[in-house]
């Protein structure tokens, strides 16, 4: 049997020129090119925000690196820092030996970076925009709900606070009426109080009225006893709706725990049953898988988003790009003549766009069945005579036009057209069932932006474009299930915007380590 050997172990070993922490770290490494980029970047503004005097504190430098560095290592929690920072090599080096707690560290993310990060983020981007890795000209943008660390069945829903307020108001009527009944004498009825305002002063101030007027009658005692009951919860109650109204600043739900979390439905759901939770919508937008601009918001929808995302990147750059990406959720008529005016060209998806494009390749097959015929985008246009023709080939003469603003403002304008005899007609049921002559309503811009746009995404270079939609796909896959970032770990919309920041950085820095 041949001798085993092995190899020297001697945990005693003196070594007269220890290792250092640079040896241990290898050369392609991606915490050195975390190094090397935050090195590199400004942070003269975050600097500022430490007042003199009193003990030393740990460079904001040095804990940024930790961090970024944390979340390109999957590593959310301030405490698992505190203990690599103690342990870990890599972060030995990047910290050079220092040891913050949990407590500097959650400090340092959650109330010091605020609305530095971004300009850290920005001015990254930009230097790899330098490097020729990215243009900041050509970009793709979609959006991602991610949960808020919040409590996910405790929230607060606009239209119950609504109905609470009917409630209250209906019932205080109830009390005045049970007043005029025992005043049953006309001349000696007291004024009727106002009911316009249902707040807290109104009605408490009400509910005094109803209580003198009733002083020396005799009162059935559960009225009484309701009496008793508003004075003492009522007032508070709606104290508490308008603080909330506050809160919810137009939105339909909140989260008590955090509330500026809204309930949105997600894909990723615990219980795989599609359940409402409280989250943040997340805006981004990629060039070739880098993360170059995002913000965070509260509206379930991505399209009444994008605007204010296109602002953010235009502050944060200083002009905006040359053209956008996206998909049908933000292919609005306001989105559409925003890009427009910002010289953008855009490459996005209107409304049935797909549908259309499916029913243009299967016209003519066999068992091919079409979209509503007597849909209003069907229906023939006649531009010298200002006229639709009916499905029964009528011509819909113009009766006048009719403007709404939407909810975030913005005005349209309709042209309304109307048939000219629609009784008897034997496509009456299947083309309208309103009562009289059928109209429609027509947007002479959003249907000259549709045309723009589709002569766009047909083209070669909107073919191409519409192939890159996956890039921005890919980041969010990547975040979610290779970092395994589903759910924030701050509270707040400017802490969850300061976390998604450290992220989006890190995911940066790891592509161009990745890279290199």
């Amino acid at each position: 049997m041949k001798k085993v050997v092995f190899k020297r172990y001697d945990q005693n070993q003196p070594m007269l020129l220890p290792p250092s922490y640079e040896e241990l770290v290898p050369r392609n490494h991606p915490v050195r090119v975390v190094n090397e980029v935050l090195e590199r970047i400004d942070i003269g503004g975050l600097e500022r925000t430490y007042k003199g005097g009193g003990t030393s504190s740990y460079h904001p430098r040095m804990l940024l690196k930790v961090l970024v560095y944390a979340y390109l290592r999957n590593m959310y929690s301030s405490r698992k820092i505190e203990e690599a920072c103690r342990e870990n090599v890599h972060f030995m080096w990047l910290a050079g030996g220092a040891k913050p707690d949990h407590n500097t560290i959650n400090d340092f993310r959650g109330k010091r970076l605020g609305e530095h990060l971004k300009k850290i983020f920005n001015q990254v981007v930009v230097l790899l925009s330098e490097q020729g890795a990215i243009t900041l000209k050509e970009i793709v943008l979609d959006g991602t709900k991610i949960e808020a660390n919040a409590n996910r069945y405790t929230f607060v829903w606009g239209k119950a606070i609504k109905t609470s307020r009917e409630r209250i108001e209906r019932q205080l009527r109830e009390l005045w009426k049970y007043v005029e009944e025992v005043y049953q004498d006309e001349e000696q009825r007291p004024n009727t109080p106002d009911f316009a305002s249902i707040n807290a002063e109104a009605v408490s101030r009400t509910i005094d009225e109803i209580n003198a007027c009733l002083k020396e009658k005799e009162v059935d005692p559960k009225v009484r006893q309701k009496l008793n009951y508003a004075k003492k919860n009522w007032p508070e109650k709606l104290d508490e709706y308008d603080e909330r109204e506050k809160q919810l600043a137009g939105r339909n739900s909140l989260s008590k725990t955090d509330p500026d979390a809204t309930f949105m439905r997600m894909k990723e759901d615990h219980m795989l049953n599609g359940q409402l939770k409280p989250g943040y919508n997340v805006q981004a937008s990629t060039e070739k898988q880098y993360i170059v601009d995002y913000t965070l918001g509260q509206r379930t929808t991505d399209t009444t988003l994008m605007k204010g995302h296109i602002e953010d990147f235009i502050a944060s750059y200083g002009q905006p790009p040359e053209s956008l990406t996206a998909d049908a959720g933000y292919g609005s008529e306001e989105n559409l003549s925003y890009l427009e005016e910002k010289g953008i060209t855009p490459y996005v998806k209107y409304g049935y766009f797909d549908k259309e494009r499916t029913e243009e390749k299967n016209k003519g097959r066999k068992n091919h069945k079409p979209s509503n015929p007597f849909h209003a985008d069907k229906l023939q246009y006649n531009e010298q005579a200002d006229t639709y023709t009916c499905p029964m080939g009528q011509p819909m003469r113009y009766i006048g036009q009719k403007t709404s603003r939407t909810k975030t403002g913005y005005l349209q304008t309709h042209r309304r057209y109307q048939a000219q005899n629609c009784t008897g007609c034997p496509m009456r049921g299947p083309c309208h069932k309103a009562r009289g002559d059928r109209i429609i309503e027509r947007s002479p811009n959003l249907i000259r932006l549709k045309h723009m746009v589709k002569e766009l995404l047909t083209s070669d270079a909107g073919i191409e474009k519409r192939k890159q939609r996956w890039q921005v796909e890919a980041v969010f896959g990547n975040l979610k299930q290779n970092k395994g970032f589903r759910r924030f770990n701050l509270r707040g919309i400017d802490k969850t915007t300061t976390e998604f920041g450290l992220i989006a950085l890190a995911h940066n820095l790891q592509r161009l380590s990745s890279n290199h």
